[in-house]
């Protein structure tokens, strides 16, 4: 048996935190007990700080990560979708599978225990297989012309077969409204329902919300201005549409685990017609790289208010200059003051895990789980973040 203190230890569950608390593991981080220790002075392993469960980072975008330091800041949807379409393949496989790997191993280091991740291709599929770190793989497709959805789909249930013999959990997912006719909307929604998760970038900026409320705007005009189909217009928020168009493969209620990425035009509208349909909703959040690109972050206060199922993550290092969930805790910290952060912890850790269906073992340290135990350091005052704090995995 091991036992390790801090100054603050958060479990995970969102609760207050446990001052100079302790947690004793077996050697394989198994959790035995956590507690009130004796106190810096008496513990034989007592550690300035927080300690907390390994993280899960419930939105990532890894292959992306050849990117970082190549995009403009506060571009927009439609100027970072540009950006993307530069410099996507702006440099060699090999190199950006060795960009990969070197930031899988750091999310390892910082303490993610597991992640759900974004692939539009196989460049992270070995680099996967072989970490210790768990990764749902969402396959995401795109396609804005209706006559293409056999072919994408074709080609994304390959890719699904190749990730299969890796050893990777993964199927296909939508990416969002904008980039995606009707037709390829649903029938990727009913390949990821199948599988009992989907993952969907929702109403993330309001570009997106005014193409699909008035066919207007920068969102529009870029797609169009490149002779490609847009969404119809319905005059409703986005994720209404994006609603609807499950109900179109799948009866209600849906009782899968659905997660809406990004949400920063949320509206109390659109929540309550999801919530009206989806029964496991999990909605992510990544603060910093809504900040990147459209200097905005999600209504924290009326997801709070309506008791939704926050998550937490990183996004790209094409929109984030790291992949830091500790950055991302300290964000919401100083953007939103009143939210404790005993909650925000929940949201990294044991509410992604519920996403990924792994509460029995991630999430918290509570007896008999194995999810890892993060060590934060350089706090501030009363247990609060601060920008130099730093996670390390102790086990």
């Amino acid at each position: 048996m091991k036992r390790i203190a801090a100054e603050y230890l958060f479990d995970g569950t969102g609760s207050e935190p446990l001052e100079n608390g302790y947690v004793e593991f077996e050697e394989d981080g198994t959790v035995i007990s956590t507690g009130v220790g004796k106190g810096p002075d008496a513990e034989p392993d007592f550690r300035r700080g927080i300690l907390l469960p390994g993280f899960v980072n419930s939105h990532c975008h890894l292959e992306l990560s050849h990117l970082r330091g190549k995009f403009a800041r506060h571009s927009g949807m439609s100027g970072f979708i540009n950006q993307i379409n530069e410099l996507r393949d702006s440099t060699t496989v090999a190199n950006k599978r060795a960009e990969a790997a070197g930031w899988m191993d750091s999310l390892w280091k910082q303490g993610v225990s597991a992640m759900a991740d974004i692939s539009n291709c196989d460049d992270t599929f070995l680099i996967k297989s072989q970490s210790p770190l768990y990764t749902r793989t969402f396959l995401e497709v795109f396609g804005t012309e209706p006559q293409d959805c056999d072919d994408v789909m074709a080609s994304v249930k390959k890719l699904a077969e190749e990730a299969r013999t890796f050893g990777i959990d993964a199927a296909p997912t939508p990416h969002a409204c904008y980039t995606m006719s009707p037709e390829l909307v649903t029938a990727a929604a009913a390949e990821g329902l199948a599988s009992g998760y989907l993952s969907y970038h929702s109403e993330e900026s309001p570009e997106e919300e005014e193409l699909m409320i008035s066919g207007t705007g920068a969102l529009a005009d870029n797609y169009r201005g490149r002779h490609l189909s847009t969404p119809p217009v319905t005059g409703k928020p986005s994720l209404m549409y994006f609603t609807d168009r499950l109900l179109q493969v799948h009866e209600p209620p849906l009782e899968e685990h659905i997660l809406l990425v990004h949400n920063v035009c949320l509206t109390q509208e659109a929540l309550d017609y999801a919530l009206i349909y989806m029964k496991n909703p999990f909605w992510a959040i990544c603060p910093l790289s809504n900040l990147f690109i459209h200097d905005a972050l999600p209504p924290v206060g009326l997801m709070r208010r309506n008791g939704l199922k926050i998550t937490l993550g990183t996004d790209s290092l094409s929109s984030n200059d790291s992949l830091d969930m500790v950055a991302e805790m300290y964000c919401l910290q100083e953007a939103f003051p009143d939210v404790p952060l005993g909650e925000i912890i929940r949201w990294a850790t044991f509410n992604g895990a519920d996403f990924l269906s792994k509460t029995d073992t991630l999430g918290s340290l509570e007896p008999g789980k194995r999810p890892g135990i993060v060590w934060i350091s350089d706090i501030g005052a009363g247990g609060r973040l601060t920008q130099d704090s730093t996670s390390r995995r102790i086990i």
